[in-house]
């Protein structure tokens, strides 16, 4: 497709009423200038010129920050595209203005119309006069047009035969009044079709106002107890604060994710600065001070255009009365910031229940823990949060997290699938049982589901999570590796990449985004991605690991070994990342070094668990398919959790055609 090069017009139009003004560079919508930042701006202006083309990523940051710069372009050009959409009220997932083409870049695809092209059949020097609605009612017009020419022929007709006597000249007369009348009438019949044309030509042009989304973000609460092991309450807070703010109306308010505002704790930037940077609307802060059963919350709600305090207050309360706390501080917000609550919503925030302080601070010190994801914290999390179920059976909240630390356990390979996976099924049924409108406990139920094989049953919890609450990064997060298992690479990227957005510093989404990218073989990807999760935590195990098994694919050998070493030191411990040290030298050519690691495994399986799946990994990588195939029925047996990959492991493609993976698959129950 040809392009007129956009630096010789003036300006260009798309869409209903955009106009791009190129010599100031400015973006307008009818009368109003629309505000976008420059590199955004650059990137649509390189998507104009090259509309109906695939600009790769690579293009955007020559052209943009030039070719010898480095930069995170997956999250910078993600960002920037977001921002072009914003502007455009364009929805990513049905897209009007900008494709995004899988691993390959993206494209403009509607329609351009710049001024020249739009007066080209026009006389130079004679400024149109003509309406839109007149452009677009051309074929009105040449049927005017033919009914007048009727008329002159008629007329003309007449006049070549005109008789001499009084009386036909009379005829002649009154058949001249009458060809006229005809023909106005028609013409009256075809600008009033030509009207209701042009009314139905607006009426289609109108599109609904899509009122932006309010930007809230919760900051950090600060720990005022002078006691810093009660960090873990003033998070938790926080936590369950956002959480339950992001319930009250997605359509029209987005919640800045937790992990996302984290880093401006203790941050000495002013409020009109961290709005800035977070695109808010609205910025929530406050402390909590807490002593023996007691604790004071003070919350402020800002508006950061200008700095003003929008509304304080501070609640001294028992430690058993937090949940009221936390439902008043949610409602004089929704209030403030002119969120309707729906009567459900106002029903439960006023009617919240008690709980036992020793209950709220287990489950508060189950979460901490569980935020940090390794293998050492997870156990400890799991401690805690059946403390929090001992002190109150009815606490949802808590028999959700227990379902996750165990779901978690399995995955990491610290427990076995026989020992973790009723645990993790029980626990969030119970939540269920308890509370059946929580998306939390749906989608843990939902990932217990997936790692015993229900698939079906998976599925409709994460449906059902996400029904409930469409913001739960989380569910989002899971549900993408469920599709990953299902061979269903697309929507699971959408899945990942919705889940990183709702919580773009969030490690372990960012790493399964990753994730997603390797299963779907789009290896370079992959490694742009876990490399930005290394970078923003080089302690995270997970993010090492993944990196390693890109870096395997890609053929980067040493690189593979180092990064799935140091994946293994940081794991604390599990076995499963140390088989994937195997399958790295397996791979390099070192066998020795990979038969030495899957005979200490096998060693190792005596006294502990050992999934059997990375045994299997390093036999396929060393091509012993016998060996392979043992442990792989070995997994199977075990009901081992990392089974649900085996459609899309890479490791084991050798032996698509081999009956026995077919046979496996089939049990598995995976396509």
């Amino acid at each position: 497709m040809t392009s007129q090069p956009l630096g010789m017009q003036q300006s260009i139009r798309f869409g209903e009423d955009f106009e791009l003004d190129l010599r100031p560079r400015r973006l307008r919508r009818g009368s109003r200038t629309l505000k976008l930042e420059r590199i955004p701006l650059e990137i649509l202006i390189l998507l104009l010129e090259r509309r109906g083309e695939i600009v790769s990523r690579d293009e955007i940051v020559a052209r943009v920050w030039g070719s010898d710069v480095f930069l995170d372009t997956d999250n910078s050009i993600r960002g920037a595209i977001r921002k072009v959409r914003q502007v455009l009220n364009d929805d990513p997932e049905t897209p009007r203005f900008i494709q995004t083409v899988t691993g390959r870049g993206y494209r403009f695809i509607a329609p351009v119309l710049s001024p020249e092209r739009e007066h080209s059949a026009e006389p130079k020097g004679e400024p149109s006069t003509a309406s839109a609605h007149e452009r677009i009612s051309q074929p009105d017009s040449s049927l005017r047009g033919l009914s007048l020419d009727l008329i002159y022929q008629k007329q003309e007709g007449a006049a070549e035969q005109l008789p001499e006597t009084e009386a036909d000249r009379g005829r002649v007369i009154r058949g001249a009044w009458r060809s006229l009348f005809v023909g106005l009438a028609s013409l009256a019949v075809v600008s009033f079709l030509s009207l209701l044309a042009f009314w139905g030509w607006r009426a289609s042009r109108v599109r609904p106002v899509l009122q932006r989304k309010t930007v809230l973000a919760v900051l950090p609460f600060d720990n005022l107890s002078r006691d810093p092991d009660q960090e873990f309450f003033s998070e938790g807070l926080t936590e369950d604060i956002v959480a339950q703010i992001a319930k009250l109306n997605p359509d029209r308010l987005t919640v800045v994710a937790r992990r996302s505002v984290a880093r401006y704790k203790g941050s000495t930037l002013s409020a009109k600065q961290i709005g800035k940077e977070l695109n808010a609307d609205y910025l929530v802060q406050g402390s909590v001070r807490r002593w023996s059963d007691r604790v004071r919350v003070t919350v402020e709600l800002i508006q950061p255009q200008d700095q003003t305090d929008v509304w304080t207050e501070s609640y001294d309360r028992e430690l058993k009365d937090v949940l009221a706390v936390q439902d008043s501080v949610v409602r004089s917000i929704a209030s403030h910031i002119h969120i309707a609550l729906t009567e459900e919503q106002e029903r439960r925030l006023a009617t919240p229940r008690q709980l036992s302080p020793k209950a709220y601070e287990a489950y508060l010190k189950g979460r901490y823990y569980w935020n940090k994801r390794t293998g050492a914290s997870m156990q400890k999390a799991e401690q805690y949060f059946q403390q929090a179920i001992d002190n109150d059976p009815a606490y949802a909240a808590a028999y959700s997290g227990l379902a996750d630390c165990n779901s978690g356990l399995a995955w990491h390979g610290f427990k076995s699938p026989t020992e973790a996976l009723p645990k993790a099924y029980a626990a969030a049924r119970k939540a269920l049982d308890i509370n059946p409108d929580s998306a939390e406990a749906h989608a843990s139920l939902g990932l217990a589901m997936s790692h015993q094989w229900d698939w079906t049953g998976a599925e409709a919890e994460f449906r059902r999570a996400l029904q409930l609450d469409p913001q739960y990064a989380n569910a989002h997060h899971w549900y993408g590796d469920y599709l990953s298992m299902q061979r269903r690479h697309e929507q699971a990227l959408a899945e990942a990449r919705r889940a990183l957005q709702l919580d773009p510093l969030n490690l372990m989404i960012s790493t399964w985004l990753g994730l997603r990218y390797y299963l779907a073989r789009d290896y370079s990807h992959a490694i742009e991605q876990n490399r930005g999760s290394v970078e923003l935590d080089p302690n995270f195990a997970a993010a090492h690991l993944l990196l390693g098994e890109d870096y395997i694919q890609a053929g980067l050998h040493s690189e593979a070994v180092d990064e799935l070493r140091r994946a293994a030191n940081l794991s604390g411990g599990s076995p499963l990342y140390t088989a994937q040290v195997g399958v790295a030298f397996a791979v390099a050519g070192r066998n020795r070094d990979a038969l030495r690691i899957a005979r200490e495994l096998e060693i190792m399986s005596r006294t502990r668990y050992v999934s059997p799946y990375g045994l299997a990994q390093i036999y396929s990588a060393l091509n012993r398919k016998d060996d392979t195939f043992k442990w792989l029925q070995t997994a199977y047996d075990d009901r081992a959790v990392w089974m649900g990959y085996l459609a899309v492991d890479p490791i084991f493609d050798r032996y698509r055609s081999d009956e026995r993976l077919k046979d496996l698959l089939r049990r598995v129950g995976l396509p």
